[in-house]
């Protein structure tokens, strides 16, 4: 069993090894934390969030209005708006696009310098 589990590791680890290594996926990865941070700290510890959930989408722009938006229309109607897709889908979903955005920008980053990655440990 354990030995099925380490190749899948090894292909999410090649598939994500762009996010990582560029400053340029780090720097927009670090963005997206902080912007998360953000909504998090807003919606569990302010007395009003507001419109605190605009910055993660913001953030992971092309993807997250595919995947997050779609998700907070589909609630029902009532007093508050995230009460069917909670803050920790929302934060899932912010995740994830953030990957998809920094796996992205790492392969564009990739291709413009022309260098190789750095090798993995």
């Amino acid at each position: 069993m354990a030995r099925s589990a380490r190749p899948r590791f090894q292909r999410l680890r090649v598939l994500l090894a762009p996010a990582t290594d560029n400053w340029l996926s780090r720097g927009y990865l670090a963005v997206v934390a902080v912007s998360l941070g953000f909504f998090l700290w807003a919606v569990y510890l302010s007395p009003d969030p507001g419109f605190a959930g605009i910055y993660p989408i913001l953030a992971t722009a092309p993807l997250s209005m595919i995947v997050n938006i779609p998700l907070m229309a589909l609630g029902p109607a009532s007093d508050s708006a995230l009460s069917w897709v909670t803050p920790l889908l929302f934060s899932a979903g912010t995740v994830l696009c953030g990957l998809a955005n920094a796996t992205l920008l790492g392969l564009l980053a990739r291709r413009l310098t022309g260098r190789e990655p750095y090798p993995a440990a």
